[in-house]
């Protein structure tokens, strides 16, 4: 398993990463339901798991390929 890491994977696993991170750190900072108080109730936890899902999907999806060679 010496071959590179492609592009997209890190681009994928960064973003979710990041969006875990922030989402963690606004909650740890608000501590109260002011964030995401505007929305229902049965919809916070759906947008809370969909958000780092959609920006991770967002960024494998836009970051460039990265070409393997035949070995």
């Amino acid at each position: 398993m010496t071959a590179p890491i492609e592009a997209k994977v890190k681009a994928a696993s960064t973003a979710s990463f990041l969006a875990g991170l922030a989402i963690a750190v606004l909650n740890a900072v608000v501590a109260d339901n002011s964030l995401l108080g505007p929305l229902p109730v049965w919809l916070q936890a759906p947008v809370l798991a969909l958000v780092p899902a959609g920006l991770t999907w967002l960024a494998g999806y836009q970051a460039r390929h990265t070409p393997r060679s035949i070995v």
